[in-house]
């Protein structure tokens, strides 16, 4: 069976109605980035950055899958099928996809500030005062900027065992993650979907589809479906 490996980011996500803040010149829903998405901006504001996640996680409860994450799905019939995502969010999983990497953290998560490996399911508002069981504070299982991706040298191994390798929804901006598209290997079909695709030397070998993810996806199904199932 064929694997595909598909990168996904926040385009794919704000199809479903959730905003990003490369949406609006590094603000994110009104806020300096580095002020709620860095452990800097925690340790100045701790109360601001719960309560930015709490609307974050409440605005990812009430999304729906797209069609594009639906697709993605769909694919698992026919293919071995591995999602990389940037985002946050669990729309990939409710969407029905089964085997997912989440490379920035989850917002269905939380970590004790004292470890960061050790996560809890958390649906609820955190507060000041949360604590894990070992008495750190908890903090939204999120990677913020300056942190390392735990998951990073995973999903680079994984890319490396691609023979379809897809990057929707994303303009490559985002580093490392962006990385990975030099983990796939020079025999594997290439395909990029997003509504602006950057003009790059790396993508020299991928079929451009320059479309939302959700009419993007429809195509680039059609073409994986005709070149590699047969009728």
């Amino acid at each position: 069976m064929k694997h595909i490996v598909i990168l996904t980011g926040a385009g794919i996500s704000a199809e479903s109605g959730i905003q990003t803040f490369r949406d609006s010149d590094g603000l994110w829903e009104g806020h300096n980035v580095q002020d709620v998405a860095s452990p800097e901006g925690f340790k100045r504001n701790p109360k601001m950055v719960l309560d930015f996640y709490n609307l974050r996680r409440h605005s990812a409860l009430n999304a729906e899958p797209n069609a594009a994450h639906k697709i993605i799905t769909s694919l698992q019939a026919y293919f071995k099928v591995t999602v990389i995502t940037q985002n946050i969010d669990d729309l990939h999983e409710r969407a029905g996809n089964t085997n997912i990497v989440h490379l920035h953290g989850e917002i269905t998560k939380c970590r004790s500030t004292k470890n960061e490996l050790k996560t809890y399911a958390y649906n609820k508002d955190l507060a000041l005062g949360d604590v894990a069981p070992d008495g750190g504070q908890l903090r939204p299982f999120i990677v913020w900027f300056g942190e390392q991706v735990p998951m990073m040298e995973t999903a680079a191994r994984i890319a490396t065992t691609a023979d379809i390798f897809m990057v929707v929804g994303t303009s490559l901006q985002v580093y490392p993650a962006a990385s990975l598209i030099n983990f796939a290997s020079a025999r594997s079909s290439k395909f990029i979907v997003d509504k602006k695709i950057p003009k790059d030397d790396a993508l020299k070998n991928f079929t451009v589809i320059e479309e939302p993810a959700t009419t993007g996806m429809q195509k680039a199904k059609e073409i994986i479906m005709k070149k590699y199932i047969k009728p």
